[in-house]
């Protein structure tokens, strides 16, 4: 009698050509070499079209944010910290809008989706970490109205120089330290299902979902980090902006109140632009069992790509000083050396 045969292996996935897929399964360690991004599955017709937009976005937003820490830069009555922390998030909106958007070009545009494992790790903790990170700097930026606004005597003394730099350590130190165990977590899983990611880039639950192991201790850390981290600072930002408006309809004049109010519109529009879309798409992604696939994936993408571009945007309408120094700029480029 002849021996049994063993199992032929499964081939690998093909690639969107047809050809076996170069990522295949690393069989000893039960992961694969790497991860094959689809895009937005059931759009792929209209890739080109949806990159005319997108390659606009990051141009204004590369622009916008460029322009914004070269004018508090080189204008030394900007040195202030509210300024301080505008450059901090205009320097975070750069971070998180080149950790997607050139990857997803690529898709739209060569069909290069595949992505190593540890490049993908390394893409997820990076959006995630600097989400968090410009959390914290809204929570910064609205404790500094606070701190102008009600206690406008003490404004100086609070937030010395010492005091903001402690404050940028711990914006990256509550980034870092929140989501390294999310990326930790997800090397340590086994993916033996697939390595077809049905995303533009390596969002967390996105991959997890692909992982053949229980992924619960994932889920319940990502759920306590979005509770503890984002409901924590939306509380805090909403508790300083009570006080604040108290503080405000409590002086005697009217354009006094205007005045005092309209120094927190650039903030207040910032707020609504970072929240409002990542409230909107976390709210659809749980109670919007019927939505299309493509369209969870659209709203993904939209609070991680237009917050960017329009928060300087934004400061520039809203704030004199930034918007007289940008035009003097452009009307004078010796300004930009």
């Amino acid at each position: 009698h002849s021996a049994p045969s063993l199992p032929t292996p499964a081939p690998p996935l093909p690639d969107r050509g047809g050809r076996p897929s170069m990522s295949a399964f690393n069989v000893s360690h039960g992961n694969p070499s790497s991860f094959t991004l689809l895009g937005i599955p059931g759009l792929e017709a209209a890739y080109r079209w949806l990159s005319i937009p997108l390659s606009s976005i990051y141009v204004v937003t590369l622009l916008g944010n460029c322009t914004i820490l070269a004018t508090i830069r080189s204008e030394q009555s900007l040195h202030k910290p509210m300024y301080l922390f505008l450059c901090m998030l205009a320097g975070i909106d750069l971070v998180l809008s080149t950790s997607t958007l050139p990857k997803m070009l690529c898709i739209f545009w060569f069909r290069a989706g595949e992505i190593e494992f540890n490049a993908c790790l390394i893409q997820m903790f990076f959006i995630h970490s600097f989400s968090i990170m410009e959390s914290t700097v809204l929570l910064a930026m609205a404790f500094d109205r606070y701190v102008a606004i009600c206690k406008p005597l003490r404004y100086d003394s609070i937030l010395t120089n010492p005091v903001l730099a402690k404050i940028g350590v711990a914006v990256v130190f509550r980034g870092t330290v929140f989501i390294a165990p999310v990326a930790f977590l997800a090397a340590a899983l086994p993916y033996c299902r697939t390595n077809v990611i049905p995303h533009t880039y390596c969002e967390h639950m996105a991959v997890v979902k692909l992982a053949c192991a229980d992924i619960i201790v994932n889920v319940v850390y990502v759920l306590v980090v979005a509770l503890l981290v984002v409901g924590m600072d939306l509380l805090f930002i909403t508790l300083s902006y009570c006080m604040i408006a108290r503080a405000v309809l409590a002086l005697p004049s009217k354009d006094a109140r205007s005045k005092a109010f309209s120094t927190c519109a650039a903030h207040v529009g910032v707020i609504l632009v970072s929240y409002t879309p990542a409230l909107f798409s976390i709210l659809t992604h749980r109670f919007g069992h019927h939505v299309a696939p493509h369209v969870h994936i659209l709203l993904a993408n939209f609070y991680l790509l237009f917050p960017p571009m329009l928060n300087p945007i934004v400061y520039g309408v809203k704030t004199k000083e930034i918007r007289d120094r940008v035009i003097h700029m452009a009307l004078n480029r010796k300004g930009f050396l």
